[in-house]
């Protein structure tokens, strides 16, 4: 009697555990809970790209700093001050006059760019 008691006992638990299984697969089945589960999973794999992105801006922005920081030492822009610079030249080429002269030292001819004069 007692063997038969323990082989019903096992059965009626083997079937309630069962049961269960199927029905809780049978919710995650529904409609609802799939939109709800694909919701969730984008919503994480929106964190995570966005958390990578942060990651690598955060990178780039490092790397950029130390390249930027060996060019610097590499031109010598970091770099002290040396000696005063001599004062600059001014050039008679560059020099603004009111009248523009040959290389001999005379005057260009001066010309009316009026269209309404008489020629």
């Amino acid at each position: 009697m007692f063997r038969r008691t323990f082989w019903f006992t096992t059965g009626v638990a083997a079937g309630v555990w069962a049961t269960a299984k199927v029905n809780r697969k049978l919710r995650q089945l529904t409609p609802e809970s799939v939109a709800a589960t694909a919701a969730n999973k984008a919503l994480e794999a929106g964190h995570r790209l966005k958390d990578r992105a942060v990651g690598f801006a955060l990178d780039v922005r490092d790397n950029m700093a130390q390249r930027e920081a060996e060019l610097g030492e590499a031109l010598g822009i970091d770099a002290p001050p040396g000696p005063e610079l001599p004062a600059p030249r001014r050039h008679a080429a560059i020099e603004n006059h009111d009248t523009p002269k040959y290389v001999d030292g005379s005057t260009y001819p001066t010309y009316s760019y009026n269209r309404n004069e008489d020629h």
